[in-house]
């Protein structure tokens, strides 16, 4: 259970970290202590699944983050992408798709 404690409290310090909350600010939004949030930040906690819902759904974490840490290994950078895409709609997600298929494309070409 410490591997478990180990990433789900660092996924969680890096996403905080990201959208610039304090461990208070988070603890106020999620209706528990900061010395809680504390704990599982440092690992020595495991949350209910309740607040794991919650802490998920406040940092707008991908759940796989938690669930499947070993699928974003070495790859912070598409965890932060995928986190900045689920706040975009629909327009901004198909310019982003455009984008990213010329830009694939262009790649392409130039291995030819």
């Amino acid at each position: 259970m410490q591997q478990v404690s180990d990433k789900l409290g660092s996924a969680i310090k890096a996403a905080r970290n990201e959208k610039h909350l304090t461990q208070k600010q988070l603890a106020e939004r999620l209706s528990i202590t900061p010395h809680y949030l504390m704990s599982i930040e440092n690992k020595q906690q495991i949350p209910s699944c309740d607040l794991l819902f919650r802490i998920i759904r406040e940092l707008e974490l991908s759940a796989d983050t938690i669930f499947y840490p070993e699928h974003e290994e070495n790859r912070p950078a598409i965890e932060k992408l995928k986190r900045y895409l689920s706040r975009c709609d629909e327009r901004d997600v198909n310019v982003i798709m455009a984008t990213l298929q010329s830009l694939l494309e262009n790649k392409e070409s130039v291995r030819r």
